[in-house]
């Protein structure tokens, strides 16, 4: 059995699988996915577990080149854009209109869904490689 680290099997193997400019989105529990996209659904009930959560697990796990979130949320948000800025410091953040990030979703490798339920706590998480 794993000791640390995230314990979700079907999070893990995904994570185990990204390569270099794949890109993973978590969600809140509303955005709506693609039927052909996968998804890791994290989601029990309604902020549990919360996007910062998640976006926290993901930090230690994987390496991100590049992040996106919607532009709305650093007005209707700022508590899911802290927690991304937080997790990954040096990254490079772009912010794209809700609408426009919706229609990324289609070319994402996968959406891991929370339990989150605020406006606009989505983000893309581009890996980049550990060396």
């Amino acid at each position: 059995m794993k000791r640390r680290g995230i314990l979700n099997a079907q999070l893990s193997e995904l994570i185990a699988m990204l390569g270099h400019t794949d890109q993973l989105v978590v969600a809140d529990c509303g955005l709506p996915v693609p039927p052909e996209v996968p998804v890791v659904d994290l989601a029990l009930v309604a902020g549990i577990p919360a996007f910062a959560d998640v976006i926290r697990a993901l930090a230690e796990e994987i390496v991100v080149q590049r992040l996106t979130v919607a532009e709305e949320i650093v007005h209707h948000n700022q508590a899911a854009l802290d927690a991304v800025r937080a997790a990954f410091p040096d990254v490079p953040l772009d912010r794209i209109p809700h609408e426009a990030l919706k229609h990324e979703l289609p070319r994402v490798r996968a959406v891991v869904r929370t339990g989150e339920a605020t406006p606009y706590a989505n983000a893309i998480l581009e890996c980049g490689v550990a060396f």
